[in-house]
């Protein structure tokens, strides 16, 4: 007989967690091993059961899903993870592929889908929600500005400009009145969208354009 895929569940709403945990165990090749209502609880319990699927909402209180996907991955590269959330945003769903999901599945999903969803995470598949997955066909086909620089927001120009300074993200921190690791998520979005691969590339496109020095 197979072994039942092994399945941790972390969302900070005990009724739809619940409801979630029962759908799954109804399913024979399931076994649900635990439940988390944090991020810091989800990797605690990964590391100590080492499921094959992890299923973690994004809107959790403390890290929040996306940090918690980037280090559960860290720490249990085995594991699956499958983001289930109300957020219908392609920013979120590259970023959630981008710490290591392998799923981006909306809450309003049926149970079956569900069941099929996480038996292919657990297979090595790949699953986003059709809903996100046309949008960003739409988006691919736009292409992109011509100058990326121009995708900035406000807060994230001023960040870069720093970047460019030579300052470390806790400098950054420190001078704008932010943590340090939000300043780590402005600076993952910043590169994401200059399509660069680090801090250093990032200021070598402002710079060569002149940007960071007509910024104030």
């Amino acid at each position: 007989m197979t072994d039942p895929i092994r399945i941790l569940v972390a969302d900070d709403h005990p009724l739809f967690r619940e409801g979630v945990v029962h759908s799954l165990a109804s399913e024979l090749d399931f076994a649900v091993v635990g439940q988390a209502t944090s991020g810091e609880e989800a990797l605690r319990l990964a590391r100590d059961l080492l499921p094959d699927v992890v299923l973690l909402d994004i809107g959790m209180p403390g890290w929040g899903g996306l940090v918690s996907a980037e280090k559960i991955t860290t720490a249990c590269p085995a594991s699956k993870i499958v983001m289930l959330t109300v957020f219908e945003d392609q920013d979120k769903l590259l970023a959630a592929f981008k710490a290591g999901a392998r799923g981006y599945v909306l809450k309003g999903v049926s149970a079956r889908e569900l069941a099929c969803v996480v038996r292919g995470a657990a297979g090595g598949e790949v699953y986003v929600s059709p809903s996100l997955a046309a949008g960003i066909l739409v988006a691919l086909t736009r292409g992109r500005p011509a100058d990326p620089l121009e995708e900035l927001t406000g807060r994230e120009s001023e960040i870069l400009t720093l970047v460019g300074q030579g300052l470390t993200n806790r400098e950054i921190g420190d001078r704008l009145h932010l943590s340090e690791k939000t300043i780590k998520h402005y600076i993952t979005n910043i590169l994401e969208k200059l399509q660069v691969r680090n801090r250093v590339e990032a200021a070598v496109v402002a710079a060569r354009r002149g940007w960071h020095d007509s910024v104030k």
